[in-house]
This record gives C-alpha cells, sequence and structure tokens, in this order.
C-alpha cells in the first residue's frame, strides 16, 4: 500500500508512456497479422493444396492468425487501460492536494506522512497564549487535526483502491476469456473495456466484507454503476450476504424493569415465575405459539437475542401489513422512484444502476393478540433497492425490492398491565421482578422479511402480500422465527 509521501512523489507520466508503447505494440502486431494473413494463412485457402494435410494446416493457420489478432485486441486494451488510469490517478492525486490545502487553510500543517496537526507557529502571541492556556481551545483543535487526518486518509486510501483496481483490470484484460479457441492461456481476443465506472470502484466491489453487520455499509459506499454490476453477476449471493439491510440501528428507548438479578428472590417470586410458566405453555392451547415461545425464552434467562418471523406478522396482522404498505412504501415510492433517475441519467441513462433506499423508523403497536402478547409496541421499517435498467423505446424499467423490518426489547414496564387469555391480567411490575431476581431475563427482538418486489412503473398502488406460511406451528417450529436472522 503506497504511502501519502510515496503517492505525491510518484511521476505518473510513466503510465502514458507505457499506454503509448502498449499502443504501438498494437500496431506491430496488426502488420504482423496483416503479413501472416498474407504470406502463411493465405496459402491454405489456395486450390492447390487439398486434402488432410490442408485441412489441419489451415485449422491451425486460422488459430494462429486469430492469435495475432488476438494480442493487437488485447495491446490495445491495455493501452486503454493505462491512459485511464493516469487520469484517474491524477484526478485522486489532484484531490489529496485539495484536502491538504482546505487543512491547510483551517490552520494545520500536514507531515510527509500525511498527519495534520494544529499549527501554532501560524499564531501571534495572544492567541497562542490563549491556547497554550486553554483545554477547550486545545481539545477542539486536536480534533479538527483529527478529521483532517481522517480525510486526507480517505483520499490516500481511494488511490490505493484505484491502484489494486488496476491490477485487478489488467489482469482480466490478460486472460483468455475462451477455452475453446484452439489455445491455452493464449491472448485475450474479446478484451473489453472493464464494466464498473473506475478503478476505484474495481477493487472496492472485491471487498464484501465477512462481517454481516458491515455489507449495508459497504454497499452503500459504492457507485451505483457498480452495484447494478455486482447485482447482475452475483444477486443471489449479495442479498444473502445482507446488502438489503438497514442501516438504522435500534436501541431499547428505555432500562425495562431495571438491572438483571440485582435483588433477592422470594416466595412470592417464585409464584410469579410459576404462573408465568403456566402462560407459555397454556399459550400453545390457545394458539398463541409466538407469544408462547418469547415468554419461554424470556424465563430461560439467557438474555440471548431472538429472531422475529416478520412474514408471519405481515400474515396474521392485517393492519400491521397495511401500515407498512402505506407508510413506508407508498409514502415513498415517488422519491425513491426520483432518486433512481437521478442516478440513472447521471450515469450516462444506458447502464444499470442500484440505489439503496430506507424509509424512517417510527414506533407502532401489533393489533393481533398473538403479536400483540408476544411483541406489543416495535420499532418498523422497509430497506431496499430501486433498480434503473434500459428499457424498450427510452423508457427505463425502475423497480422496488423491500423488506420489512422489525425491532423490539421483550421487558415488562412497571405502572402497566398485560391481558392473556383466559381473563388472566397480568401486572408488568410483578413479571418484571422475575428479571431483577434472575428468574428471566429480558431480551431484544428483531427480523427482517423476505424480499417483495414493486414495479414503480405501474400505476398499480404497492402491495405487501407475504408467501402462504403453511401451518401455525409451535415454539420449536423455525417458521415461528427460530431461523438464523435474516
Amino acid at each position: 500500500m503506497a504511502t501519502y509521501h510515496e503517492i505525491m512523489s510518484t511521476d505518473l507520466s510513466k503510465l502514458t508512456t507505457a499506454a503509448d508503447d502498449w499502443g504501438a505494440m498494437a500496431k506491430d502486431f496488426d502488420k504482423l497479422a496483416e503479413s501472416y494473413d498474407k504470406q502463411v494463412h493465405g496459402i491454405s485457402l489456395r486450390d492447390t493444396w487439398v486434402g488432410a494435410s490442408a485441412n489441419a494446416g489451415a485449422a491451425r493457420f486460422d488459430v494462429t492468425l486469430q492469435e495475432f489478432q488476438g494480442a493487437r485486441s488485447e495491446a490495445k486494451a491495455v493501452a486503454r487501460l493505462l491512459r485511464d488510469a493516469h487520469t484517474e490517478f491524477a484526478r485522486l492525486r489532484k484531490n489529496i492536494e485539495h484536502v491538504r490545502a482546505e487543512a491547510e487553510k483551517d490552520g494545520m500543517r500536514v507531515s510527509e506522512l500525511g498527519v495534520a496537526a494544529y499549527d501554532t507557529s501560524k499564531l501571534d502571541s495572544g492567541a497562542r497564549t490563549a491556547y497554550l492556556h486553554d483545554p477547550g481551545y486545545q481539545d477542539s483543535a486536536r480534533k479538527a487535526a483529527q478529521d483532517w487526518t481522517e480525510q486526507l486518509d480517505a483520499a490516500v486510501r481511494a488511490v490505493n483502491d484505484a491502484d489494486e483496481g488496476l491490477k485487478l483490470a489488467l489482469a482480466a484484460v490478460m486472460e483468455d476469456s475462451s477455452f475453446q479457441d484452439g489455445t491455452l492461456n493464449g491472448f485475450n481476443r474479446e478484451a473489453k473495456p472493464s464494466p464498473y465506472p473506475s478503478l476505484e470502484e474495481t477493487a472496492k466491489a472485491q471487498h464484501i466484507p465477512k462481517d454481516r453487520t458491515k455489507v449495508a455499509r459497504w454497499w452503500r459506499d459504492l457507485d451505483p454503476v457498480t452495484r447494478g454490476v455486482l447485482l447482475q453477476e452475483k444477486g443471489d449471493e449479495l442479498r444473502e450476504a445482507g446488502i438489503m439491510s438497514p442501516l438504522y440501528r435500534w436501541r431499547a428507548p428505555d432500562e425495562g424493569s431495571g438491572a438483571f438479578d440485582s435483588e433477592e428472590s422470594t416466595a412470592k417470586d417464585l409464584w410469579y415465575l410459576a404462573r408465568a410458566q403456566a402462560i407459555a405453555a397454556g399459550g400453545d392451547f390457545t394458539g398463541e405459539n409466538a407469544a408462547s415461545r418469547n415468554m419461554e425464552h424470556y424465563l430461560a434467562a439467557t438474555g440471548e437475542p431472538l429472531d422475529l418471523d416478520v412474514d408471519r406478522i405481515l400474515e396474521d396482522d392485517s393492519g400491521f401489513r397495511e401500515g407498512v404498505t402505506s407508510l413506508h412504501v407508498a409514502g415513498n415510492q415517488d422519491a425513491w422512484r426520483e432518486k433512481g433517475l437521478e442516478a440513472f441519467e447521471k450515469a450516462g441513462g444506458d447502464k444499470t444502476v442500484v440505489v439503496p433506499v430506507e424509509s424512517a423508523a417510527v414506533g407502532a403497536t401489533f393489533n393481533e393478540d398473538e403479536w400483540y402478547h408476544a411483541v406489543g409496541s416495535h420499532q418498523q421499517n422497509v430497506s431496499g433497492m430501486v433498480t434503473v435498467s434500459p428499457g424498450e423505446g427510452g423508457k427505463p424499467q425502475v423497480s422496488l425490492d423491500y423488506q420489512v423490518n422489525v425491532w423490539d426489547r421483550y421487558n415488562w414496564d412497571a405502572g402497566k398491565k398485560t391481558d392473556f387469555p383466559g381473563g388472566v391480567v397480568i401486572q408488568d411490575s410483578e413479571m418484571g421482578r422475575l428479571h431483577r431476581t434472575g428468574l428471566a431475563q429480558e431480551f431484544d427482538m428483531r427480523g427482517s422479511s423476505s424480499t417483495y418486489t414493486h414495479d414503480l412503473n405501474s400505476d398499480a398502488p404497492p402491495a405487501t402480500n407475504p408467501p402462504d406460511q403453511g401451518r401455525e406451528g409451535t415454539r420449536g417450529d423455525v417458521s415461528r422465527g427460530d431461523e438464523e436472522n435474516r
């Protein structure tokens, strides 16, 4: 990885010199191909040479001629790539110079390592005295220096990404693209420009994070055209990796019942525990399997997060389903469509682009009894992407893929009560004591639905219709949400 100093001192003109050499090489291969075609390959086409040996020779001569032509094609592609690299490196280095200039305007000095520091030498005596005796002033200067250093690091990282992208692009150009052209590791006869919009994007496209929690941010940091290329090449793999996951980071709105296992249990608490266990067991008989499952998880006292089966909730709770569709999808689709079309036009109007979208998270409460008892109030949003592709007659095709996301904390708040089937009324404060005495433990819940698609070219209103969820299941049925979090 090149350092700040190495980047700023590198002679970029060598790239254009090399490009000129490869361009000259392409012309030489063109001459060789023409000469070979006339003086060697042409012999096999004459009537004076016939038979098995002529047929065998002609096939070999065809391969050799095409290799000369492939060498010309490959050399031209390398020359073009090196010239593009020069243009991109020059632009990225100029960006580093711009960041440095702005940092210096802000009172910084930048070392050869690309590290910014507050330049007290530019201060007059009064300002220097104020700086030395004001800790707040010093903290502010340090933070500003850190911010400028991070911006310089990002600008340097962009150059290094482009450098890696050049290596990848060169390797792709020089790779024999056909296994049936009569050669093994021969010249690339169909050398084509990279589908990515820049060398920097070429490298970034290969760096899919292994950590699922970082995939959505990586996806959003890519160029819209890069996302379009990747979605066409490995859409299923990327969806599974989590490109549609929301950036919204949910946090529990309050402390719930208090600190876990912070109080001594009493005989009354054991009675609360027995009653809770009975409610959990009875949930399966009343059809409230999700509520039963969540209560059992609470009583297991592990505190581990639990996945929610959002597709099941969408099927069971019509109010939730209609609210998601009207608020999150219909309420945003026009703005999201315009955002996608804007990216499409900016990319030239002839390439597929993908734009990540996400609605604002809002609080709501489930209406259906089972999910009201299992989760109750929660935060929800939708996240996904708008894909815009060239269409017939010049009209772009615009579609929305989205998933529904739900978050909540399973806890019990003092001052509330919950009605359970059979006329059982439970004070939340009593259930909350089980958490404080260590007999149960509160936990986070979250889940994402399957992917739903809406045609943004259509006048039809959006509809979030979950697939048939099958049998109702029990606490151990994976259809109830025990599966790995999507």
